[in-house]
């Protein structure tokens, strides 16, 4: 039996479950399934089932020789997730939940997203598995990602734009669990990032883990070793801990979580939890957040859509605290060229969330030699962005 570790919920001072004690019994239930599925020999036959002949895993360890060469430098790796089905790491843990869903005969679906990848990967799991699904989405995010809007719609999903707030994620996240509070008797609440009160920072990051699973698997078979880093991005962060927890005992693999530093330092101009934030609670669970004085979530902004949360996974802060992973962050600016160069040299267009790991990723790989080994998680590709891409260089022109 594998053994999950913080299966209390708890990564040294932070995650917990800070909800009121009525959602407290729905959370309770979760989490019994959770323990007594992720276990569960025939649940683990189906989950890899899905995971081969759905979403297409293994995802490729790509060696991106162009870039590489056209850096100089360390070797550089990219670990695929934007080849699964739906274009998105968020598949695995879409997959996983509503496998989870079925058990426990939950047949309402509900989800929030930022991107848009995570709410399409949830319609497609619900598509599949004929559950009816509700998606929560920022008002700001539906406009710049329309085409994730209309591809979750026409999987058969009920798109729901969040006017309130700043429209984006967060708000989204806030009406998810408003829902969820009214209607759990009944609703599955399919959390797509590592945040959130216990226990969906574990489940989520199980799920993900796959993806760290075969990096490993494959390095080792490809170069004989382990990499000497980790890069990822890091938003509520599971693309990222999906890729940097099965290496956590791995001491000499060294991690970097990137945050994105949007346009500047100032307030409201960035999304950099980790790097700029400060200890307290979102969303039900501790964290570092980007907070007020009187502990409200502070406006957020990034590029990607997917990034732009006031809080991170409570593994991660506990990762930071440690100092087991280093927290960096990369500006719009340097989001967008990494977008580009890895377009040109690779014929690979990345997601903006992806980009900004792909930036600091080349920034590092100039740092060392040309022995050393990279891999940087591209979480999702680019199709969704190129519109919002497109648009943004008319208008410097």
């Amino acid at each position: 039996m594998n053994k999950i570790k913080n299966s209390d919920g708890n990564f040294g001072q932070f995650g917990g479950s800070y909800v009121p004690d009525f959602l407290q019994t729905p959370l309770k239930e979760l989490e019994s399934y959770f323990l007594k599925y992720i276990n569960d020999f025939d649940f683990q036959k189906e989950l890899e089932y899905y995971f081969k002949e759905y979403i297409g895993r293994k995802s490729p360890l790509y060696y991106a020789k162009n870039l590489t060469s056209s850096i100089g430098g360390a070797k550089i790796y990219l670990k695929r997730e934007d080849l699964n089905h739906t274009g998105a790491h968020k598949i695995n843990n879409a997959i996983g939940q509503a496998l989870l869903a079925k058990r426990m005969g939950k047949k309402r679906i509900i989800a929030e997203t930022g991107a848009g990848q995570h709410g399409v990967a949830t319609a497609t799991a619900c598509a599949l598995f004929g559950l009816e699904c509700i998606i929560y989405m920022g008002a700001l995010d539906t406009k710049r990602q329309e085409l994730n809007v209309f591809r979750m719609e026409l999987l058969g999903a009920k798109v729901i734009a969040v006017t309130k707030g700043t429209a984006t994620l967060k708000d989204a996240v806030d009406e998810a669990l408003n829902d969820y509070a009214k209607n759990y008797a009944n609703t599955f609440y399919l959390l797509g990032s590592a945040v959130g009160p216990h226990p969906y920072p574990i489940m989520v990051r199980e799920f993900q883990s796959i993806i760290g699973k075969e990096a490993r698997e494959q390095i080792l078979a490809i170069e004989g070793r382990p990499p000497n880093y980790l890069v990822a991005a890091v938003g509520g962060g599971s693309n990222a801990i999906g890729l940097f927890h099965p290496f956590f005992d791995d001491n000499n693999v060294k991690i970097v979580g990137v945050e994105p530093g949007g346009k500047s330092d100032e307030n409201g101009d960035h999304a950099a939890s980790i790097c700029k934030g400060k200890v307290g609670i979102i969303h039900g669970f501790k964290c570092y957040t980007l907070q007020d004085d009187k502990g409200e979530p502070l406006a957020v902004h990034s590029i990607a859509a997917g990034l732009a949360y006031p809080g991170v996974g409570p593994e991660h802060s506990y990762y930071k605290e440690i100092a087991r992973a280093e927290y960096v962050s990369v500006s719009d600016d340097d989001a967008l060229k990494a977008f580009s160069i890895l377009s040109k040299t690779e014929g690979i267009i990345p997601a903006l969330e992806s980009a900004h790991a792909v930036a600091y990723g080349m920034t590092l790989a100039k740092t060392l030699s040309k022995d050393q080994i990279i891999i940087i998680n591209l979480s999702g590709r680019g199709d969704k962005d190129v519109q919002q891409v497109k648009e943004m260089s008319e208008r410097t022109k």
